[in-house]
């Protein structure tokens, strides 16, 4: 994966021929759960509550590499365990500040590449109409 890549794609083709009929669904179950998470981890950074960030960031972790989100994943880690070193020092998560507020956009960047990449796949899967030459149209007598 080249540097700046939010998905490691072999990783995205591998789950998406794993998970087959249902990959779809799947990674729309990866969306709303991990949209469920950020909003857990900012309200748990508004409460500056590190045991109230643990949770959320294993889960948003976990599901991210499984779709090859991997910077994602990296990011949610880090909070995990920071907040998790937290939780054992009694100390409020404040130095999380910076990438709590750094995970929402790298979220929903990687989603929008994840739409971007199962549209040009619905676009190669798109029927070119059977006995039909391309550019004919509904009604358009062919030759």
């Amino acid at each position: 994966m080249a540097a700046g890549e939010l998905v490691d794609w072999a990783v995205f083709a591998r789950a998406r021929a794993e998970l087959g009929t249902a990959f779809v669904r799947i990674l729309g179950y990866f969306r709303e759960d991990g949209t469920k998470a950020v909003g857990a981890i900012e309200q748990a950074m508004r409460l500056r509550s590190a045991a109230a960030l643990v949770l959320p960031a294993h889960t948003l972790k976990g599901e991210a590499r499984q779709f090859g989100a991997l910077p994602l994943a990296a990011l949610a880690e880090d909070i995990e365990m920071t907040a998790r070193h937290c939780v054992e020092m009694r100390t409020a998560p404040d130095e999380l500040i910076q990438r709590v507020i750094d995970l929402r956009p790298r979220f929903e960047a990687t989603l929008a590449l994840f739409d971007r990449e199962l549209g040009q796949m619905a676009e190669r899967r798109a029927p070119s109409g059977f006995g039909r030459r391309p550019g004919a149209g509904f009604g358009v007598a062919q030759r």
